[in-house]
């Protein structure tokens, strides 16, 4: 193992950078290139048959049969003058990953004469095997079928994969009974939901908006390390993290690396993936080196929600692909090393109406800020009716290893909205009177003009806010960076939604007992601001104190995933998703026991990785290292020589036995808790044992490897150390 370990340190060292020609200088001469969007619609089409896709796009409304063979036709046509040869229907299954499978256009005429085919019933609908996908008990194991439909609102792309083009069709996944088995249905669903509660609002303020479009710019962190190093970490190719490592001298502490020059090898990279990326209409538009060493972050222009989670699906699929071409393997696991900054996926989250307002945009008058602060305040209310539901919605095995740490915002959900807001909604809670002056007149008196034009710069940003208000969006910052954006959208989609539709019936309510429309808002937000006031924090998340803080406030802390999401098993919660059509009962009783097993397993494979390092490489080295210092003890005190050196030395070796000891022991012990969860039936109580049981025993073993590595001469240990990952680029 040590021998492996100095060939990969050897060969990484040998790296240069690798050589990127870009199709032009100019991104815009380029970017979209690989999409089957609208100019090439447009060009494919005659144009009654273009008009008739884009308002059944718009309308949201089933595909016709003759429209599909045009769009099949027009969609081959297009693909194969690209060199595609194959077409799949890509959709984003429960795995969390993405899933295809491919179809060539190659067919066989009756007469037996080759041809390319591409039909509206392929575009349309196709049936992969649903079986071995995660349906949480919807689907048995012997009943395969499964349905992918497409998603005419996300444009086809080409994926280029050694040497050969595939067209891409990006669909939803469903079962033969109907039941969603991806992210993508809920999230069509929640989308709609939004735009349906979100307009009748607007129209209290401007009757021409008749449609709500919710946007969203992801913005990734990853990790990059040399593919050798990497191959060279059994535990980094198994579970996405490193399982061990001590600490290097110099970590993260002196914050030089934080928008640091880009190191060449990897700046080249970087151009390589954003140039496929943008081909394929990705709008990246920002690279930067994090915190941590060797960790980066790429990050898009805003996009409408459903699109931006797509991009982002493929995004991580094509970094992964051109790593390889640099020798690079991308590190996207929330916690890969301990003692420096993890990695999340920060959503930033606004709604935007068909007249071009930003409905989480101050405006300039009296009037366009209380529609500004119409949808602020209900969003806020939103997240603290329903903060353990948005807490469930990023929880994971790996983001657990990352939440609450130094860099990454605390398992407590709270809002950041910055000294400026905070008190703009003072004022306004505390303003007890309504005066009945018409326009902007009232508008004054209640404080409302006092939100300022440019917001974006008024107060400062806080890190450890898990949902923060940061100008003309919320980011919401506690997803994890492996997460599929869906979950943590839907769940925001819906309880937004929910809210502005108790928003709306409350104000249609004083509207009829008499109540001028103004006023009747006005006393809606008020209440809301008094009630939510609780989720609101501008301090330190970090801080013991603002745990305490938060108790005190009524704010859940809940920091392991079992237990977060035991609120899908609420009824509130199961209500709210059923009455709004997002989920049935039995798809989230589904998703909650894939969520649980998934957890299960990975902790099940990190547990398996541990025992296997720490039992089969590391107490083998360490034990044959010790045995060199007792030969050489012996040899000393057989020639007299008993000093400082030999105490110090009999001293480590006693030592040494007693990590070798504890690793034996607790690695026993937690196979043992492994073997007991195993048995438990019910899957909830599973996924707890293994969280506080099996869990319970990575620190304690992690301890003693770590002290090993300290002790053991550097040329025997087996495992490339963290400052050979860290630091080498």
């Amino acid at each position: 193992m040590a021998i492996l370990r100095f060939k990969a340190l050897e060969l990484a060292s040998q790296r240069k950078p690798g050589e990127v020609v870009l199709p032009s200088h100019k991104i815009s001469d380029y970017f979209g290139e690989n999409v089957y969007g609208k100019a090439a619609v447009r060009s494919t089409m005659s144009s009654e048959n273009y008009k008739r896709l884009q308002r059944t796009i718009e309308a949201g409304d089933k595909v016709d049969r003759d429209l599909a063979d045009a769009v099949a036709a027009a969609m081959k046509t297009w693909a194969m003058s690209k060199g595609a040869t194959h077409y799949t229907h890509w959709f984003q299954p429960l795995t969390g990953a993405t899933a295809e499978k491919h179809d060539s256009f190659f067919d066989l005429s009756g007469d037996g004469e080759a041809i390319e085919s591409f039909k509206g019933s392929a575009l349309v609908q196709q049936e992969p095997d649903a079986s071995s996908f995660p349906s949480g008990g919807i689907r048995n194991t012997f009943e395969a079928r499964g349905y992918s439909a497409w998603d005419p609102s996300s444009p086809a792309f080409l994926i280029e994969n050694a040497g050969t083009k595939t067209l891409c069709i990006p669909t939803i996944f469903v079962s033969y009974t109907g039941e969603a088995l991806d992210y993508k249905t809920p999230l069509l669903k929640s989308l709609k939901l939004l735009n349906d509660a979100a307009v009748p609002v607007c129209q209290f303020f401007d009757k021409e908006v008749t449609k709500v479009n919710t946007t969203l710019g992801i913005e990734q962190e990853y990790f990059l390390v040399d593919k050798a190093l990497y191959e060279a970490r059994p535990d980094l190719v198994i579970s996405g993290r490193t399982v061990f490592g001590h600490s290097p001298a110099k970590g993260q502490q002196l914050e030089d690396h934080y928008f640091g020059s880009i190191p060449s090898r990897v700046h080249a990279f970087m151009v390589d993936f954003e140039k496929n990326a943008l081909r394929l209409g990705i709008p990246l538009r920002t690279r930067h080196n994090e915190v941590a060493p060797n960790q980066f972050e790429c990050a898009p222009t805003f996009e409408d929600a459903n699109l931006a989670v797509d991009h982002n699906q493929l995004l991580m699929d094509i970094m992964d692909r051109v790593a390889e071409r640099h020798n690079f393997k991308v590190l996207l696991h929330e916690k890969p090393f301990k003692g420096v900054n993890g990695s999340g996926k920060h959503n930033n989250w606004a709604m935007s109406t068909n007249t071009g307002v930003n409905l989480l945009g101050p405006g300039k008058k009296p009037k366009e800020n209380l529609q500004f602060l119409t949808f602020f305040i209900n969003t806020i209310k939103a997240v603290y009716t329903h903060a353990d539901l948005l807490r469930a919605s990023i929880a994971s095995a790996s983001n657990d290893h990352r939440l609450g740490a130094n860099e990454a915002p605390p398992a407590i959900m709270s809002v950041f909205i910055g000294q400026q807001l905070t008190a703009v909604l003072d004022e306004f809670e505390r303003t007890s009177k309504v005066p009945m002056e018409k326009g902007d007149n009232m508008y004054l008196k209640l404080g409302i003009d006092r939100i300022p034009e440019v917001l974006r710069d008024n107060t400062d940003r806080n890190r450890t806010s898990p949902f923060a208000f940061t100008g003309n969006k919320f980011e919401f910052r506690a997803v994890g960076s492996t997460a599929n954006s869906s979950s943590p959208m839907t769940v925001l989609n819906t309880i937004v939604a929910d809210q502005l539709l108790q928003f709306r019936k409350s104000v249609d309510e004083l509207i009829e007992s008499g109540m001028k429309k103004e006023l009747a808002i006005i006393q809606i937000l008020r209440e809301y601001v008094a009630a939510s006031k609780a989720i609101r924090f501008e301090g330190n998340g970090y801080s013991k104190e603002w745990e305490e803080e938060a108790e005190r406030r009524g704010l859940s802390n809940i920091k392991s995933t079992p237990r977060a999401l035991d609120v899908y098993e609420k009824d509130e919660v199961k209500e709210i998703f059923t009455k709004h059509g997002i989920f049935t009962e039995v798809e989230l009783e589904a998703r909650h026991e894939i969520l649980l097993e998934e957890y299960i397993k990975k902790i099940q494979i990190e547990s398996r990785i541990m025992g296997d390092l720490a039992m089969n490489h590391v107490i083998p080295t360490a034990i044959a290292y010790q045995n060199k210092l007792i030969t050489n003890i012996r040899g000393l005190k057989d020639l007299g020589i008993e000093d400082e050196y030999t105490e110090s030395t009999i001293d480590g070796i006693k030592k040494m036995s007693g990590h070798i000891t504890s690793i034996q022991k607790n690695v026993r012990d937690m196979v043992n808790s492994r073997k007991v969860a195993n048995k438990v039936d019910d899957v909830r109580e599973r996924a707890i044992m293994y969280n506080e049981q099996v869990l319970s025993y990575f620190e304690s073993i992690r301890y003693s490897v770590d002290k090993l590595e300290l002790m053991v001469d550097d040329e025997d240990w087996p495992l490339v150390k963290y400052r050979e990952l860290l630091f080498r680029h």
